[in-house]
């Protein structure tokens, strides 16, 4: 996989023959084909009897598959592919906080309420321990997946939930644990407070200006890797 995400294998080449796969790796042909399989779900290959495996364009890859996101997250193409990540969440996130504010029941405020108050306990704990920054960001996602759910639109649901899923690769490198006090729990207290309110507007406000915030942090990343890169020329 990560030959192909790194680009050292272009679109329309072809993977060497199952064979010399087995000879290179010194695993099984089931390895192998189990290997295969793998990218073709993932949209990285065609597989066709009689051809062989052809890599396919970026624009097919399952870009929220969370085990190829990992990987192209390690590669000069992760700030692009997080840019375009983010920009999904904001059409879709934005909206669903206004949607929210007007349709959460009293069961979809508890949700959001717990989840808040999980993200408020963890990032206490974190600061003594930061093997509690996990569950701080596995609460962050509960946050995010709870608002989407209080909106009552299944379809929506849907849509978001494989961005959620990901997130979970994408989460550590866009969290800022430094700024997590100062922004991250004031930005998420006040998409509580105006979906509480019922007030669309506010909501909408506070999740554009939370995911003004992540994109910031995108920002950031880009021109660390950036930096990287030409040291490492």
């Amino acid at each position: 996989m990560g030959e192909i995400v790194g680009g050292r294998i272009s679109p329309g080449e072809s993977l060497p023959r199952e064979a010399d796969l087995v000879e290179q790796h010194g695993v099984s042909r089931g390895v192998v084909r189990e290997c295969l399989r793998g990218l073709e779900e993932r949209g990285l290959v065609n597989v066709k009897h009689g051809v062989g495996a052809t890599v396919t364009p970026s624009n097919e890859w399952r870009i929220f598959d969370r085990d190829l996101l990992t990987v192209l997250l390690h590669t000069d193409r992760s700030a692009e592919v997080l840019g375009e990540y983010l920009e999904a969440r904001r059409i879709l996130e934005i909206e669903a906080a206004g949607l929210a504010a007007e349709r959460a029941t009293a069961d979809d405020l508890t949700a959001l309420s717990d989840a808040f108050a999980t993200m408020t306990d963890t990032a206490e704990r974190a600061r003594a321990n930061p093997a509690a920054e996990r569950l701080y960001q596995e609460a962050d996602i509960a946050f995010h997946r709870a608002v989407v759910l209080a909106t009552g639109n299944r379809a929506l649901s849907q849509m978001t939930e494989s961005i959620h899923h990901a997130l979970g690769a994408a989460v550590p490198v866009l969290a800022r644990p430094d700024t997590r006090f100062r922004r991250a729990l004031p930005e998420h207290k006040r998409i509580l407070a105006a979906i509480v309110a019922s007030d669309r507007d506010a909501a909408q406000d506070a999740m554009r200006a939370h995911l003004r915030t992540v994109e910031g942090n995108l920002r950031d990343y880009a021109r660390a890797q950036a930096k990287r890169s030409r040291g490492r020329r």
